[in-house]
């Protein structure tokens, strides 16, 4: 279907004809602009694809610019890399501001600005075709009375009630704050002012040691909880431990040496900042921020309850996902909405400024947020305070590494693999049903860095065959690799060039071939489109597929049923060769169903509980072809639609594995598969 009538698009706002998201103005070039003469850097026209890295720029600029900048102020150079790489990983993002309001690699806050840009919306639970709960049984009614409107717009980000720090970056380097804003240099020495401001203000002199300066870190990204400044800075102290490098979007190469520094801890007690006791009730790993923030559990005057269904996992069934989601709304609206005993939950919110989490269920509970109740019933979900159809509006540092820490946690709680099967976005949840299919959401998009998350966790995507491997890793080089999105700005529109974990799949070993057909997610002519929430034609980093063919640069793999190829050159790979478990047809059946949910065949089911329909979805898969597995699972319901828990059950039958089907995850029975190694 045309990309403007798209109903799965996650949206800032209540429904309109094109995804929301902050128009590509003449302020905005204007910006990209600025940034690009302040590192020498060739400016990008909106659209284009980026020069291979700044070929002719000098490309030590901003590294120089942070020595310039650490000596002016007297900050040690590592302090002030380290805050900037948590901050931002060094980039200055086109001068565009992050979902918390901050500019540059030293983030700094521009509240007012950034609500001129920018109008938050209702949250991407709030709109669209999918039902988040995904229970047929108890469907939640689209019109039902919420006791905060969610479509009530609010107050961008959580620093919204104070000005920022670049106003006060403004008044100590004496720079006008647009050139703060566009100018990367600039940005650096308001962030250098900035940390050398906090330690004046702190009562510490001035130190080239770096372990005197925690507290001035601890102070800057303005937390409002003293477990959260001194999270903040303790990721820093580990960063500069780390010693990061790398290339930055604009061309930059950047450095920091590692350092094994011990930190003076007590420099952050004069922090006037409150210090409440980590409730008991929180589940989050102890190096990270975290706060109990319960989601409503209660009944309604329309006689349904909310907004999520006690359970007693994993006793009662294991937990073998964990879904990453962005939460298409700032910090305090997505508070708002997961407070509201009418609306929808999660088990855990990330804000971006700081990393800081607050839960709000339990993990033996279930949350309603994927949109498929066999995926809900069996898994933790995650908001991350973003947006993904604006690629600049950044995720950051601190949000990436305090998300992969909680993971972490969880996945070691669980006993859940960390792997692309277990380890899935929004975008990667299948339709329960045919017709929900073209409803379900997106996020968090092609912007989400796939790779760089898996580092964190320990478990990057690394080649596990030959070069003649039966299987491939989905890994482009996120950074390089920049496939062209429409519809960020508006139909048809182009999006900003940035980085992205996914790649193109087509018809034929040619970039100018069709794209692969998806008759599920576009009923009627399944034609794929290149719109940021058309996941049709898209494979995305960790994902595997079985190997179909190769034609020079291209990889024929099996997708949805038909050959689809994407570009896989040898000097620029975007696969890892692999192996691993497939699945192929068994016996004289010329195709395999498939199912969007792994429910229990209808003698499973004992009396008093209805019997869900086990309906195979649009897709087949020919017989011949393979698919990978990602696990077996025992098929499973929970029966959960009264406000008392005692009458809850969880009704298990046949056996499914779970298969990688397109960029959807889906499910065949066991009985109707072989499996061999490839």
């Amino acid at each position: 279907m045309p990309a403007a009538a798209d109903p799965h698009r996650p949206s800032r706002r209540p429904p309109l004809s094109h995804p929301p998201a902050r128009p590509v103005g003449p302020a905005r070039r204007a910006v990209q602009a600025a940034v690009a003469l302040a590192l020498s850097l060739p400016l990008l026209a909106v659209g284009t694809t980026a020069p291979p890295a700044a070929a002719e720029a000098d490309r030590s600029a901003l590294q120089r610019a942070f020595s310039e900048a650490a000596a002016e102020y007297g900050v040690p150079e590592s302090v002030l890399l380290g805050v900037a790489y948590l901050q931002s990983r060094w980039d200055g993002h086109h001068g565009a501001a992050s979902v918390s309001g901050g500019y540059g690699p030293l983030h700094l806050t521009d509240v007012a600005t950034a609500l001129a840009e920018s109008a938050d919306g209702a949250g991407h639970h709030a709109v669209g075709a999918e039902d988040p709960r995904g229970d047929h049984a108890r469907p939640l009614p689209r019109d039902r009375p919420a006791a905060s409107d969610p479509h009530q717009a609010r107050p961008a980000a959580g620093l919204a009630a104070e000005p920022g720090t670049l106003p006060l970056a403004a008044e100590l380097t004496g720079l006008p704050p647009d050139e703060l804003r566009a100018e990367a240099a600039a940005n650096v020495r308001g962030g250098a002012a900035l940390l050398a401001h906090a330690q004046r203000e702190l009562g510490a002199p001035a130190s080239t040691d770096p372990a005197d300066w925690y507290g001035a870190v601890a102070a800057y990204p303005r937390a409002d909880t003293r477990d959260a400044a001194e999270g903040f800075a303790d990721e820093v102290y580990r960063v500069i431990a780390e010693g990061p490098s790398r290339t930055t979007a604009e061309g930059q190469r950047m450095a920091l040496p590692p350092a094994d520094i011990t930190p003076d801890t007590a420099t952050a007690e004069p922090l006037d900042l409150p210090d409440p006791a980590r409730d008991p009730a929180v589940e989050c790993p102890r190096r990270i921020s975290c706060a109990w923030l319960p989601a409503p559990y209660e009944e309604l005057p329309d006689g349904g309850y909310g907004n999520h269904d006690r359970a007693d996992r994993p006793a009662s069934q294991p937990i073998d996902y964990i879904v990453i989601h962005d939460t298409e709304a700032t910090w305090e609206t997505t508070l708002d909405l997961v407070q509201d005993p009418a609306y929808v939950s999660w088990h855990y919110s990330l804000r971006s400024a700081d990393g800081h989490v607050a839960q709000h269920l339990a993990t033996r509970d279930v949350g309603w947020h994927a949109g498929n109740w066999y995926v809900n019933a069996g898994s933790i979900g995650l908001e991350h305070e973003g947006f993904l159809t604006e690629p600049d509006a950044w995720y950051t540092e601190a949000m990436y590494r305090s998300s992969a820490r909680l993971v972490r946690y969880l996945a070691a709680r669980h006993d859940i693999p960390l792997d692309r099967h277990h380890i899935i976005g929004h975008d990667n949840v299948q339709g329960p049903t045919g017709a929900s299919v073209s409803g379900m959401h997106t996020d968090p998009g092609p912007y989400w860095d796939w790779a760089h998350y898996f580092e964190l966790l320990g478990a990057p995507f690394q080649p596990t065959g030959g070069p003649r491997a039966g299987l491939v890793t989905i890994a482009p080089d996120y950074a390089a690799h920049r496939p062209e999105f429409t519809d960020c700005a508006g139909a048809g529109s182009a999006c900003v060039p940035h980085g992205s974990s996914a790649v193109r799949l087509h018809t034929a070993p040619d970039h100018e071939a069709p794209l692969v057909s998806d008759f599920g997610t576009h009923p009627g002519d399944g034609r794929s489109s290149t719109g940021v929430n058309d996941v049709g034609a898209r494979a995305t980093a960790g994902q595997q597929f079985v190997v179909a063919d190769r034609r020079g640069d291209w990889t024929g793999i099996w997708y949805l049923g038909q050959l689809a190829w994407f570009h896989n050159p040898a000097e620029a790979p975007t696969a890892l060769p692999a192996r691993g478990l497939v699945a192929t047809g068994r016996g004289d059946a010329p195709t395999i169903p498939v199912y969007g949910r792994a429910y229990p065949e209808a003698a499973a089911y004992p009396a008093d509980v209805p019997a869900q329909d086990v309906v195979p979805l649009a897709y087949e898969i020919p017989a011949d072809q393979a698919y990978v597995v990602g696990q077996r699972v025992p098929s499973s319901y929970y029966w959960a639609v009264s406000f008392d828990p005692a009458g809850h059950r969880v009704i298990s039958g046949e056996e499914y594995y779970q298969v990688q089907l397109g960029h959807r995850i889906a499910y065949v029975r066991a009985a109707d598969v072989t499996l061999r190694h490839r």
